[in-house]
């Protein structure tokens, strides 16, 4: 539907991600009825709202929107799929134009002398001689380059609409594809559509389905090299993939080609797939190492980190001996380490990087207090950072440790996510700190590994404590436990249960349940009930669910689900019944609804997405949804000093949270842990997943289901190996480095960096 109109205000505007919400004015008799303004206007022009990316919030051009209907905040409201400026072609409508704001350096003064200088042509000149604008006094080469990139991204995201139309492609992702190829992008999917499918998320099957409806060829070479491009992008995000062999690439990439083509005769052959990507790797579309094919990208982020590694590992390490401070520390505080615990300790000071690795009740947060307590007293000016990868992982890490200053990961290294890093180039500070402690380290993925270590200082020290038997990292690769099996990094293992958790059965059955032993102690805070069904499990969990928060209070009970969306005991769908049983519906006014999402005040909700104020993970409540002048805002506590207002527009960053996956929950701790063990759900079950699970609780597990699967899931034991060759190209690298600063290996050492290589 196309309508011409003028902008009439600004409702809402992201400035981060060009998001808005803008009233229109039109004449245009055929906006629908229930989409106009009700208030009657001097003008007698038709009042409705638009949304989309960038569009153009000045009055001195007419707007030509092309969208659909569809039903918003504020009413029904037209979603912007194409929209076109046209500037009247008069002297004072391009000058308007020119002074609107819309195009970056040039104010209403510079406005008026381009205008006296060009005229009529001064769009002419502006889009295809923009260097005659020094002619204008005033307009500097630097000014200049300001102009020419502000306008050039105004137009480029209009033609880049224009020419995805066929492809059903929203303004926003329109908006990442000109994040991802730059000034070039029409040009480039001009030439080749499937170049798309080097962003992540962009599926080859949508792009390939637009593509063969214009009569493209089933065996172009391009289709090929895109099928195998998807291929690594898509077992990469679902499998965590960092590469795949040859072998395997060509014939999943061969079934992709090949899936919607009916004919025998009109498919493709393994051979046409093997020369593609020959090519490919001759052109640098893939890498191939050891004749393992990475994405790039990808292939870059394994080796900066392992580089890093190695070099931190080959330079010289400063000892500091501390057993006198150690037992000094002891005495005056109180406490009392084990060997393991003691060794830990000893070795943070001994290596510029070392490992703490052990499952609950095994006394990691005790070492880690003592390492700060020794470093403060060794440097007393010296600076600490302490970080975690989730808010609530760090949180609790400032908790046990007293240390208030523990950051995310992504706060400290001062990051967005992968999405919005990939295609910068910025050169970033190093750390100032002197001392790093990661906690819960076994969820970096390889992309944060590799900010992490960029950014660390010379001479900074670094420890990193974690689980490697928990689940891996959601993001690809395999970090944490392939920096323990390189054998380069001294690793301390702690696996002894101390006294404060040698009486909970949650601390003892974890370790049976890490081991594989379906022998497991039940009791109070142990609990496994008998259900044949999800419907009857449902039922059960919500039942043990108002009993415990009853008790505990709802923040200290937390539902994990193996399921997000399938079945009465996924998360989804318990959230939804267990939010009639304790936040049931009370008023119009106390509810909130954005597309299929509805928020109730009261609700317990997670935050989806990391900003500047609160992380990705982080639980809290809607507190209240009020009206103002600038449209609905809802009061979303986070608890401490996190009190934040949302506008309707970021309700799309929160889930419900009274259950919720257990990958969500990892990081976290409560008092109780719920969770559903269905033969519905064996395909997610694995014995580090229920491991996961259960270890997230410090007082209580609750398990509802069927005892066969909690068994089955124990004999388990890995839900895929992870392609990645991080510990391999760490040895490859050390052995380079060290031989290069003259580093003397040991013989032991030096055979096993020889298979490695």
């Amino acid at each position: 539907m196309n309508y011409i109109g003028t902008y009439d205000g600004t409702i809402f505007y992201n400035p981060t991600n060009k998001y808005c919400i803008i009233s229109v004015k039109t004449k245009d008799q055929s906006v629908p009825p229930q989409a106009r303004a009700t208030r009657q206007y001097r003008d007698h022009l038709i009042r409705f709202v638009a949304v989309g990316y960038e569009l153009p919030r000045t009055d001195a051009v007419q707007l030509e929107l092309d969208g659909e209907w569809v039903n918003g905040k504020y009413g029904q409201q037209l979603q912007v799929e194409q929209w076109h400026e046209i500037v009247p072609r008069t002297a004072d409508g391009v000058e308007g134009y020119l002074a609107s704001g819309l195009i970056k350096g040039i104010g209403p003064k510079m406005a008026a002398e381009i205008v006296a200088r060009f005229g009529v042509e001064t769009l002419d000149i502006l889009e295809k001689h923009p260097e005659r604008l020094l002619e204008v006094k005033g307009i500097t080469e630097n000014k200049l380059e300001d102009i020419k990139v502000s306008y050039a991204e105004s137009r480029m995201l209009q033609d880049l609409m224009t020419l995805l139309s066929p492809y059903k492609i929203t303004p926003k992702t329109a908006l990442r594809i000109y994040q991802h190829f730059g000034p070039d992008s029409v040009e480039v999917l001009q030439r080749n559509p499937f170049e798309l499918c080097k962003i992540s998320g962009f599926g080859f099957r949508r792009v390939d389905a637009i593509v063969q409806k214009n009569g493209n060829d089933l065996h172009d070479p391009m289709r090929v090299k895109g099928a195998l491009i998807c291929t690594l992008d898509e077992i990469r995000g679902k499998q965590g993939h960092l590469y795949l062999d040859s072998e395997s690439l060509v014939n999943l990439g061969l079934k992709l080609l090949n899936e919607k083509i009916p004919l025998p005769g009109m498919r493709l052959h393994k051979q046409e797939v093997e020369d593609a990507l020959q090519d490919m790797i001759l052109n640098g579309d893939v890498v191939m190492s050891r004749n393992n094919i990475y994405l790039p990208r990808v292939f870059m982020l394994e080796d900066d980190a392992a580089r890093q590694i190695a070099t931190r590992l080959v330079a010289a390490s400063t000892v500091e001996h501390i057993p006198l401070l150690l037992e000094q520390i002891k005495t005056e505080i109180g406490i009392s380490l084990s060997g393991k615990q003691d060794k830990a300790v000893r070795v943070a000071f001994q290596n510029n990087i070392s490992i703490i690795t052990g499952s609950p009740g095994t006394g990691k947060t005790t070492v880690l207090k003592t390492i700060l307590e020794v470093y403060r007293r060794l440097h007393p000016d010296g600076k600490i950072m302490l970080m975690a990868p989730t808010g609530r992982a760090s949180r609790r890490m400032a908790e046990s440790t007293g240390f208030e200053d523990a950051k995310t990961m992504h706060s400290g290294l001062g990051l967005g996510s992968e999405e919005d890093e990939s295609g910068r180039k910025k050169e970033v500070a190093p750390l100032a700190a002197d001392l790093v402690i990661v906690d819960e380290f076994s969820m970096v993925d390889m992309w944060l590994a590799k900010q992490f270590f960029t950014r660390l200082k010379d001479g900074c020290r670094v420890v990193l404590v974690g689980d490697a038997d928990q689940l891996p990292s959601v993001g690809a690769g395999n970090v944490f436990r392939e920096l323990i099996n390189c054998g380069l990094v001294p690793v301390t293992v702690l696996n002894e249960i101390f006294r404060q958790a040698e009486d909970s059965l949650i601390a003892h059955n974890a370790k049976f349940i890490n081991e594989g032993s379906t022998k497991l102690y039940y009791g109070p805070d142990f609990v496994f009930h008998s259900c044949d069904n999800q419907e009857e499990t449902a039922e059960k969990i919500m039942e043990f669910y108002r009993n415990e928060i009853t008790e505990n209070g709802i923040e200290q009970v937390q539902i994990l689900s193996p399921f997000r969306s399938a079945g009465a005991a996924s998360a989804e769908q318990l959230n939804e019944a267990i939010r009639e049983l304790v936040n049931p519906f009370s008023s119009t006014e106390e509810e909130i609804k954005l597309g299929p999402k509805n928020f109730r005040v009261g609700d317990r909700i997670m935050q989806t997405k990391n900003t500047e104020k609160v992380s990705n993970g982080d639980l809290g409540f809607i507190r209240y949804i009020k009206e103002t002048e600038d449209g609905k805002r809802i009061g979303v506590d986070f608890g401490a000093t996190r009190q934040l207002e949302y506008g309707v527009e970021d309700l799309v960053n929160l889930d419900l949270a009274y259950a919720t996956t257990i990958h969500k929950a990892m990081g976290a701790e409560c008092e109780t842990v719920i969770m559903p063990l269905l033969k519905a759900h064996t395909v997610m079950l694995y014995r580090n997943l229920l491991y996961t699970a259960i270890t997230r609780a410090k007082k209580r597990v609750v398990l509802v289901g069927q005892k066969a699967v909690l068994f089955m899931a124990i004999h388990r034991n890995e839900i895929s190996k992870r392609n990645t060759s991080l510990g391999e190209r760490i040895c490859l690298y050390y052995r380079a480095f060290a031989k290069n600063a003259g580093v003397i290996i040991p013989a032991a050492l030096e055979e096993k960096l020889k298979n490695a290589g």
